[in-house]
C-alpha cells in the first residue's frame, strides 16, 4: 500500500467536509465518507505526530552539538 502524502490526505478531507457542509453528500454515502474523513484524520496526526518527533530529535542534537562546542571552546 502507497502511504498518502499529509497533503493528499487534507485535501480529501477538506473536500470530504465541504460536502458534507454544503448538504452535496447522499445520505446513503455519508457513513462511508465520515469513516473515510476519520481515517484521513488518523494519516494527518499520525504524519504530524511524526514530524514534531523528527524536529524536535534535530533540535535536541543542535543544542546538544552546541553545548559541546561551547565546552571545548573553554
Amino acid at each position: 500500500m502507497v502511504e498518502m502524502k499529509y497533503s493528499k490526505a487534507l485535501q480529501r478531507l477538506e473536500e470530504i467536509i465541504n460536502k458534507i457542509e454544503s448538504e452535496e453528500i447522499d445520505v446513503d454515502d455519508l457513513s462511508a465518507r465520515v469513516k473515510e474523513a476519520v481515517e484521513l484524520i488518523r494519516i494527518c496526526k499520525k504524519k504530524i505526530e511524526k514530524a514534531e518527533m523528527e524536529v524536535k530529535e534535530v533540535v535536541d542534537k543542535f543544542e546538544e552539538e552546541t553545548i559541546s562546542d561551547r565546552e571545548t571552546e573553554k
